[in-house]
């Protein structure tokens, strides 16, 4: 099994990292060309499980919100609870009366869309093999590699880029046969085409007499182009009680590219620059976004709930199309998450945090609502559905046409929990904020198509996390 990764970001460093006293501790420093943030790898088998957000899953959502439970105390309380599971397991049951978590139950990658799939392959570079392959995939949304071995002299590194060299990522050798046999995913290149080069700063007579040296690229994550996504079965979760028959867009799509509403709704526009969109493992979305001027990201618990996966997750922001109806995108600023601080089934949320978070402050935030919303109140809702770059449902200019609260006392997995609307998303929808138009503030956290499609209350949420805030 590979090992998992995580990415701690530091900008400007240039000395590699050792991590002493850890297990599997061998590092891996990448960095990324023309002054791009420079950082290190390092497996996350050791991290620790992350708590749920309250101790009881609350059955009346009306009510105040549970105790929380944060830090060493709640790590412990879920240790003891149940040793080797997530606490988020060892929850006790909502209360009689209160729907189970769906998504406790569901098969894994439920709610996450399908946008991409996993190839094998075996290649070998540098020290006697060839030092630079090219990896294309016609019409790929994007190409990303997976390393089974990383074994390479000091000095030498890897790059990983796009064609024209516009987008790429550099990897230093990790200590001498550090890491040789254990897995690594790189960052993502978007686009049809990864190209992977040995650059070589060590001699050849150690390589020669080791005979161990190499690098190998085992797998390849190639994103389904726009033909193919549309192909590909909605895998947006359903409000509990409902067949799973119905469409998430409801009657006519209203949904545009964000950059339409430009123009039109500059406000619109602007706030959705905070959302982000969540390539997890490699092949599965949802949408993700920053709360709060913090380090802070919002997504639905059955997109993930754990470090472990928040560690192998790509956080892309400015994923946008260039012009309205066009196909050309802005180049997207991607980051990897990192540590999640809370997480709930019966809420379906889960609060993280990204590496290099500088790099993607200068995108805005979005705020919760404290105040319960109100039937008609019209909505907007920015979001990555199927995996397109980023659109708006909710009409251009004065009105928002279908997308109004329908029920603000709506069921989900606990009485009133939810919000209802017939805003139009898809699969990938999961995790996108729901904003007033008249305050322009979050009102709910989507997770569920079925038209009505619906999310969680974010008075409800502002309660569970404002402490993280």
């Amino acid at each position: 099994m590979n090992l998992r990764r995580a990415v701690s970001i530091v900008v400007g460093a240039s000395a590699a990292l050792a991590l002493a006293g850890t297990a599997g501790g061998a590092a891996w420093k990448y960095s990324a060309d023309a002054g791009r943030p420079v950082g290190s790898w390092q497996e996350a088998g050791g991290s620790a499980r992350t708590p749920v957000a309250a101790e009881q899953p609350a059955a009346e959502t009306g009510g105040t919100a549970g105790p929380m439970l944060s830090g060493p105390a709640a790590a412990a309380e879920a240790r003891e609870a149940k040793p080797g599971a997530s606490a988020s397991e060892s929850a006790e049951p909502a209360e009689a009366g209160a729907k189970a978590p769906e998504s406790a139950t569901a098969k894994d990658g439920d709610g996450r869309q399908k946008v991409g799939e996993l190839l094998s392959i075996d290649k070998l570079l540098g020290y006697g093999a060839p030092e630079r392959e090219v990896f294309h995939y016609p019409q790929a949304s994007y190409v990303k590699l997976h390393f089974s071995r990383m074994a390479m002299l000091p000095g030498d590194y890897l790059t990983v880029s796009d064609a024209e060299g516009e987008e790429s990522y550099r990897y230093d050798a990790p200590r001498l046969l550090d890491g040789a046999a254990t897995g690594r995913w790189a960052m993502s290149i978007t686009g049809d085409t990864a190209v992977v080069e040995m650059h070589r700063g060590g001699g050849n007579l150690v390589g020669s007499l080791l005979g161990r040296l190499g690098v190998n690229v085992d797998q390849v994550a190639r994103g389904y182009s726009r033909k193919e996504q549309a192909r590909v079965p909605e895998e947006q979760l359903r409000s509990p009680g409902r067949t799973g028959r119905e469409e998430s867009v409801c009657g006519t799509d209203e949904s545009r590219d964000a950059v339409c509403y430009r123009s039109a709704d500059p406000v619109a526009y602007t706030h959705s620059k905070g959302i982000a969109r969540l390539l997890i493992h490699g092949t599965e979305l949802c949408t993700g976004w920053r709360v709060g001027e913090k380090n802070r990201m919002l997504t639905n618990n059955h997109c993930f709930d754990n470090s472990a996966n928040a560690y192998e997750t790509e956080v892309w922001f400015n994923y946008q199309c260039a012009t309205c109806g066009g196909f050309e995108v802005f180049k997207p600023t991607k980051v990897w998450g990192d540590k999640v601080l809370a997480t709930e089934h019966v809420l379906d949320f889960t609060l993280f945090t990204v590496g290099n978070f500088r790099s993607v402050q200068k995108f805005g935030y979005l705020t919760l609502d404290p105040a319960r919303p109100a039937k008609g109140q019209e909505l907007y809702v920015p979001q990555h559905p199927a995996g397109e770059p980023t659109r708006i449902a909710g009409r251009l200019g004065d009105r928002a046409g279908t997308c109004a609260v329908v029920d603000p006392a709506f069921d989900g997995y606990a009485r009133d929990s939810d919000v209802s609307y017939y805003c139009d998303t898809e699969g990938g929808s999961s995790g996108s904020p729901v904003l007033s138009r008249k305050t322009d503030k979050v009102v709910a956290l989507h997770h569920f198509g079925g038209c009505p499609n619906a999310g969680v209350r974010a008075d409800l949420l502002n309660a569970k996390i404002k402490s993280y805030l």
